[in-house]
Parts: C-alpha cells; sequence; structure tokens
C-alpha cells in the first residue's frame, strides 16, 4: 500500500494464512510464544507484526481463517477452503488476485510421530505446484522466523519488479525505490 512519508513502514502486506494447524505458527511468529494447548480460531482473527527486510520496514498483517470444518461457513466470505490442499490451491487460484504469492509449510517438523505428511509428500507436492515449500515446528521454534521471511521478501521483490516495469512503462526509468502503490496479499498453507 502506498505510504506517507510519515508511516512507520514501506509496505503492507496482507498473508492470509489457510490449513490446519496454523495459528500455533501465527502465535510464535507475531508474540514468539507458543501454547501446548488446542487454539481454534473461530472465524477470522489477524496479528501485525512489522519487520525490516533489505532494508525495507514490511509491516504484515497476517490473517488466520478457522480451518475447522464447523467454522467454515462463518470463514466463506473471507475465503472459500477446503480442508484438502489441492482445494486450497484451486480456491487460490479462483479466489485470489493473479500471481499471489504462496508458500507451503509443513508444521510439526520435530515431531515426526505427529507429522501427517513427510518431508518428501510436502515437497513433491510443493514441486506439482511450482511453489515453495518449508518445513517449520512452532513448539521448538525451527523455520518460522525463515518463513516468513521468505514469503514477505518474494512479496517485496514482487512489488518492486511491478513497480520498476510501471515506472519504466510510463518514463523509460526505473526507480524500485518507488512504494508500493496497492496492498499486496499472498497466501500460506499449512498442513
Amino acid at each position: 500500500m502506498a505510504t506517507s512519508k510519515s508511516a512507520s513502514y514501506d509496505y503492507l502486506i496482507k498473508l492470509l494464512l489457510i490449513g490446519v494447524g496454523k495459528s500455533c505458527l501465527l502465535l510464535r511468529f507475531s508474540d514468539d510464544s507458543f501454547t501446548p494447548s488446542f487454539i481454534t480460531t473461530i472465524g477470522i482473527d489477524f496479528k501485525i507484526r512489522t519487520i525490516d527486510l533489505d532494508g525495507k520496514r514490511i509491516k504484515l498483517q497476517i490473517w488466520d481463517t478457522a480451518g475447522q470444518e464447523r467454522f467454515r461457513t462463518i470463514t466463506t466470505a473471507y475465503y472459500r477452503g477446503a480442508m484438502d490442499i489441492r482445494n486450497w490451491i484451486r480456491n487460490i487460484e479462483q479466489h485470489a488476485s493473479e500471481g499471489v504469492n504462496k508458500i507451503l509449510i509443513g508444521n510439526k517438523c520435530d515431531m515426526l510421530d505427529k507429522k501427517v505428511i513427510t518431508k518428501e509428500q510436502g515437497q513433491a507436492l510443493s514441486d506439482e505446484y511450482g511453489i515453495k515449500f518449508m518445513e517449520t515446528s512452532a513448539k521448538s521454534n525451527i523455520g518460522v522466523e525463515e518463513a516468513f521471511f521468505t514469503l514477505a521478501r518474494d512479496i517485496k521483490k514482487r512489488l518492486i519488479d511491478t513497480a520498476g516495469k510501471e515506472e519504466n512503462k510510463n518514463s523509460g526509468n526505473v526507480n524500485v525505490n518507488q512504494k508500493a502503490t496497492a496492498t499486496q496479499s499472498s497466501c500460506c498453507k499449512y498442513y
């Protein structure tokens, strides 16, 4: 989103988390905390965290949707999801902006007995869709920062590339320091 000179960030990026088990990752990333108790997101929740990334201040507005089937009707207005990764990807492609950045994240990498999908299965699925794949652990704080920073970096690069192309189209010059002119969003899929 375009920002004024008095704003405390260069870019506002909205992230939409879909899937199951994502609330613990969001809590770890936004508040650096973890709770072993079961957290159910009812409807939509969001957290904000501002990060420094490659010399830019990025304000991340991270939306956490209900992953439980019984709350699906509440979140339909925000996102039409399904409990299956392939359906989530189809819905992202159908409902999200063209070119939205995506990342597939497998949680509980430190708990082999509780993982639903192996690292190899996750990697194969992400390869099939041409998106990045990372494993994390909200409990042990493994890879959580890296996953969010990776997605934010990819979005920032797309914003700069888009701004550069627009400016180049209009004037023949590229200024990569130009502020983003629209709010950008992306999706993270968790399993």
